[in-house]
């Protein structure tokens, strides 16, 4: 028997019945699902120095389960001092089971340990279903250890889903369990 994580099953078992209730799907397939969770991380002043881009791929790498890549820059600008082609941050996209596993450690262990945390905001909805989260302190994560970390940095985490609306986007993370704001 092979291993479905918990958010997958609970997804299958209780989401889509609640949700075709309260939207009035006609078709099971109509249901929003989670389709991939974005992790990324720009690192401004990585064009003074290049290690930083290696710690943050090493940190996402941790944070994920994934390897992570770098990002490159796609134009100059010679304000930052920054060249076409060079590492400015970090990325990875979780799909499958490492998404539902990601997405269950950062609603139930990650997001409690935020300083002063009451919710999560309703506002990082970008009218196309998906939500981006930001998240200010990499060290919210188990997978960090605070000693060895050389500098604090954020990520901001982008959840894709495959609805139409914000408000279905919204039901859809709401019934996973997150803590949005009142």
């Amino acid at each position: 028997m092979n291993y479905v994580p918990t958010l997958k099953q609970k997804y299958r078992d209780e989401v889509v019945g609640a949700l075709t209730k309260e939207f009035d799907y006609s078709n099971v397939m109509e249901v929003p699902r989670l389709e991939k969770i974005v992790l990324s991380q720009g690192v401004g002043e990585a064009t003074a120095d290049k290690k930083l881009v290696e710690y943050a791929i090493d940190e996402m790498s941790r944070i994920s389960g994934q390897k992570a890549i770098p990002t490159y820059s796609k134009k100059d600008i010679s304000n930052f001092k920054l060249r076409k082609g060079m590492p400015i941050g970090a990325k990875v996209t979780l799909r499958g089971a490492n998404m539902y596993e990601f997405l269950e450690r950062l609603i139930w262990a990650s997001l409690p340990r935020i300083r002063d945390f009451n919710g999560i905001k309703n506002s990082g909805f970008d009218g196309r279903g998906n939500y981006t989260l930001g998240v200010t302190e990499q060290i919210i994560f188990p997978e960090i250890n605070i000693d060895q970390t050389n500098r604090i940095t954020g990520m901001d985490i982008t959840f894709v889903t495959s609805a139409n609306t914000d408000k279905e986007a919204k039901a859809l993370l709401k019934s996973f369990g997150f803590p949005f704001k009142k």
